[in-house]
């Protein structure tokens, strides 16, 4: 399994714990930045990682900032993508489960380090069911195809 995770400066400390799960579970990574709390705009890591995961250099996406909210907005522009915002554990199964969601964005002003790892945990470890959710999703990419002309 191989992850692209990005984080603008209101989710770099969060990204710190997040890394040190990916490394202790010997998961491979790429870190896109940012590198530091200096302020930065989080459409730029929300792009990289994004166009990452479309282009399938990566397994997963994990995006990180102040909410998840910025940052997920952004990344599901990207065609192919499918950035679930997860602040528990429930959700981070279930998007995975249902919507087969290839990129996990959070908020650290609104998640501790404790849950993060968790929930990073959780939408790794989840399975897309398929079935009528494939149906669900195809229509989902209809309407992506229909915009993005």
């Amino acid at each position: 399994m191989k992850i692209a995770i990005g984080s603008d400066h209101a989710g770099y400390r969060l990204k710190k714990y997040v890394l040190e799960y990916l490394n202790e579970h010997k998961i491979e990574y790429k870190d896109y930045g940012t590198y530091d709390e200096a302020s930065c705009d989080y459409p730029d890591y929300a792009l990289t990682v994004a166009e990452a995961v479309a282009a399938k250099e990566y397994d997963f996406g994990i995006l990180i900032c102040g909410t998840g909210i910025g940052i997920g907005i952004a990344a599901n522009k990207v065609p192919g993508v499918r950035a679930a915002l997860c602040h528990d554990t429930f959700s981070a199964h279930a998007c995975r489960q249902h919507n087969n969601a290839n990129i996990l964005t959070m908020g650290e002003r609104i998640v501790g380090p404790g849950l993060a790892v968790d929930i990073v945990d959780a939408f790794l470890n989840a399975k897309f069911e398929g079935d009528r959710h494939t149906r669900r999703l195809n229509k989902i990419t209809e309407i992506e195809k229909k915009y993005n002309k």
